[in-house]
């Protein structure tokens, strides 16, 4: 009996242990970037992926309420691809694009670069990618967006946008800050961006502008700009109605 009882506490160690090691290692695919990348060539590809999710956002039909929105919103983050897996503890990140509206200059601004990720701990196992849009509803939401780091939810208000082609009278109700759109394939039917911290991506910044460049700089008093950003802005111009 005290060796069974030995072998299930031992078993149950190893479970957890298990665990761990696999959210650790997914952990560091998610957020270590390789070293022999090029950062250059890899924010040219982020930006270019994140034009055709916009485009596939804009194209759904159970993304009206999306369509809807970003008429309105003060900015637009594009995750093309938010990887998330789960044994026992959830992890889950990957890179997106920052968009804003100059309302001085009466144009669109950017892209600034981030990454996106959180953990959860829980009764879970399965994978999913997604596509991932915050819209930015108030200048508080932009504003959050343009610290170095702000976790959704804590330090800035953020509801999830209902999908659906019947979700447009819902939107009466979205007030918050910062709204939440994913699309997802796998064994999970959405993923949760509440307590999902963003951070800025300072060297991709500085490789796509060519200089130590921040969020403001970029954003708001757009001091630099990089021609291969042309396809993007005019992507997001179309979709809001707004040059």
């Amino acid at each position: 009996m005290t060796t069974k009882k030995w072998l299930v506490g031992t078993g149950s160690v190893w479970l957890v242990l298990t665990a761990i090691f696999v959210a650790v290692g997914m952990v560091s695919l998610i957020s270590v970037p390789s070293s022999a990348a090029d950062p250059r060539m890899e924010t040219a590809q982020l930006a270019e992926k994140a034009k055709f999710t916009l485009e596939s956002f804009t194209g759904d039909s159970n993304m009206s309420v999306f369509n809807d929105l970003i008429r309105q919103a003060k900015g637009v983050f594009i995750a093309p691809q938010v990887l998330k897996g789960a044994f026992i503890f959830g992890v889950s990140g990957g890179s997106g694009v920052f968009v804003a509206w100059n309302e001085k200059t009466k144009s669109w601004a950017g892209p600034a670069f981030y990454t996106i990720g959180g953990a959860s701990f829980g009764l879970q196992i399965g994978g999913q990618a997604a596509e991932v849009g915050l819209l930015a509803m108030t200048d508080r939401g932009v504003k959050a967006l343009l610290s170095s780091s702000v976790k959704l939810g804590a330090d800035v208000g953020i509801a999830v946008g209902p999908i659906g082609a019947g979700a447009s009278a819902a939107t009466a109700n979205l007030s918050a800050d910062i709204l939440s759109f994913s699309r997802a394939k796998g064994l999970y039917g959405g993923i949760s961006l509440d307590g999902a911290v963003v951070a800025v991506r300072d060297a991709w910044n500085e490789a796509y502008y060519g200089k130590k460049i921040d969020p403001t700089d970029i954003l708001i008093l757009q001091d630099v700009g990089n021609p291969h950003a042309a396809s993007l802005i005019q992507t997001i111009e179309k979709a809001s109605g707004r040059k």
